[in-house]
């Protein structure tokens, strides 16, 4: 099994709180976010490819003697992610895969949930984020039907959380559809948006995380909710 974790981009937002900082590499219970993730990805022998851009020589010295696998985006301020991940595209193999960005905290839970979906692809979401998250999904029985950051209220009922599962056959479909994206010039939007345009030809399923904890680094409020919850663990 694989995992790509994006770690290409400059975190704007959050960038006026930790200036020059790649997010992925804040501290989080004294160890770097991006640190947490891929130990818990070793722990399961899944071989992890970090796509890396801004500040990348920080988050190689932030998973100093881990075995991962590096690929570099020279164009990070030009292209968006679907840029980053089509650099990697040689390593999407027909073996089950997991892309993640590489600034979401998450509990060995929703690793957990991810691995048991019998679904071709499975996208996390929370409903309880519903409300006052930043990128909303409608989702039906289970499928994704729309998606957005400007969706009003009752336009949608959960948010992404920013890590997605692709069963070992579907995985040349997607990059497939990558690359005939990025080959029509479509290379200023995040790699998410490949399964986007698959809706309405084929199923692109969505798993509630059932309350399990993550947060993704946007504002200096997710860094601080992840902080509460290490303090309390």
């Amino acid at each position: 099994m694989k995992a790509f974790l994006c770690a290409a981009g400059r975190g704007t937002r959050i960038s006026k709180a930790f200036p020059n900082r790649a997010k992925c590499t804040l501290d989080v219970g004294g160890m770097p976010l991006i640190r947490r993730t891929v130990q818990m990805l070793r722990e399961r022998e899944i071989e992890v490819t970090i796509i890396v851009g801004y500040r990348h020589e920080d988050i190689r010295a932030a998973l100093n003697g881990l075995e991962v696998r590096y690929v570099y985006n020279p164009f990070f301020d030009v292209t968006n992610s679907i840029g980053s991940l089509w650099m990697a595209r040689e390593g999407l193999t027909e073996e089950d895969t997991l892309i993640a960005n590489a600034d979401v905290f998450w509990s060995p839970g929703l690793l957990d949930l991810l691995l048991k979906d019998p679904m071709e692809n499975c996208m996390l979401a929370d409903q309880t984020r519903a409300a006052d998250g930043d990128f909303f999904f409608l989702e039906e029985n289970g499928m994704l039907v729309r998606y957005g950051k400007e969706l009003k209220p009752e336009e949608r009922n959960t948010e992404y959380v920013g890590i997605t599962f692709l069963r070992r056959d579907f995985v040349p479909v997607f990059r497939k559809r990558l690359e005939d994206m990025v080959s029509r010039q479509e290379h200023g939007v995040w790699w998410e948006n490949v399964l986007y345009s698959m809706i309405g030809e084929r199923p692109v399923y969505v798993r509630d995380v059932e309350g399990l904890f993550w947060a993704e680094v946007d504002f200096i409020e997710d860094y601080q909710r992840i902080l509460a919850h290490v303090g309390r663990k």
